[in-house]
């Protein structure tokens, strides 16, 4: 009985509406195609410059600091500030979860 209520408990939590609503303003912000390209290169080296990032991706430096302010915005990354560089990261390892299922799912052609 008290593993039946516990279960309920978890699903009722996964539920939530606030939850969902965080999830699903996260997925959005990732739903972009430079986006998942800073994702990726984020999970393989936990942390980065804009600079790093631009130059990795050979787009400009507004546009890079553009997509991570939405990421950073919407959850999905952190930045520290060292120095004259901010370094951005994953705010939540579990997201490299997501990122490698992408990948997964677009290998499937």
């Amino acid at each position: 009985m008290y593993k039946i209520l516990r279960n309920n408990m978890e699903n009722t939590n996964l539920l939530n509406p606030e939850r969902l609503q965080k999830a699903s303003k996260m997925l959005k912000a990732m739903a972009h195609p430079l986006r998942v390209a800073i994702l990726n290169l984020l999970s393989e080296n936990k942390k980065l410059t804009v600079t790093e990032i631009h130059q990795s991706l050979h787009i400009e430096q507004s546009t890079t600091s553009h997509h991570l302010g939405i990421l950073k915005d919407k959850g999905v990354l952190l930045s520290k500030r060292d120095g004259k560089n901010s370094y951005y990261f994953l705010q939540n390892n579990n997201l490299k979860h997501i990122i490698e299922c992408l990948n997964k799912c677009t290998d499937c052609d």
